[in-house]
């Protein structure tokens, strides 16, 4: 019986591709951004299941937000949405998406900012989180998982 080595770079068996993990990471990646993108469309319809949560003042907000914040809101959530459908199907093309994803965030943020609507934990989870998947997408595509 011969034995398996890890590859000290990935801590993948030598010869394996995929590592059980990034299954794993891709479908919650998957879901997370799921929700969001849900969340995004429920929001955009005004559908009340959604919006009766929000506090008074980003309903107001929401209702005049200018098209760059929309944009880089759309961006985040979509960019999200398409790196974990990259991740899925192994392309490296993944990394990007996230990292467009981070950018359009961060226009949101700033415009939530400016605005006075921001709450400072959703930023630091979402940016977290996005931050995150990049960090893996550009780790797994170093390993050679994604083509």
């Amino acid at each position: 019986m011969t034995e398996l080595t890890a590859d000290p770079g990935t801590g993948m068996p030598e010869g394996s591709r995929t590592p059980w993990h990034f299954w794993l990471a891709s479908i919650v990646s998957l879901l997370w951004n799921a929700f969001g993108a849900y969340l995004y469309t429920m929001a955009n319809l005004g559908a009340a299941s959604v919006t009766a949560k929000m506090p008074p003042e980003m309903k107001a907000y929401a209702a005049s937000m200018p098209i760059w914040a929309h944009t880089g809101w759309a961006i985040g959530i979509w960019g999200s949405l398409a790196g974990s459908l990259l991740l899925l199907i192994r392309s490296r093309h993944a990394e990007w998406a996230f990292a467009a994803s981070l950018a359009g965030a961060i226009v949101s943020y700033v415009a939530q900012a400016q605005a006075g609507v921001l709450t400072p934990v959703q930023p630091i989870v979402i940016v977290g989180a996005i931050v995150l998947q990049w960090w893996y997408a550009r780790r797994m595509r170093a390993a050679g998982v994604l083509r």
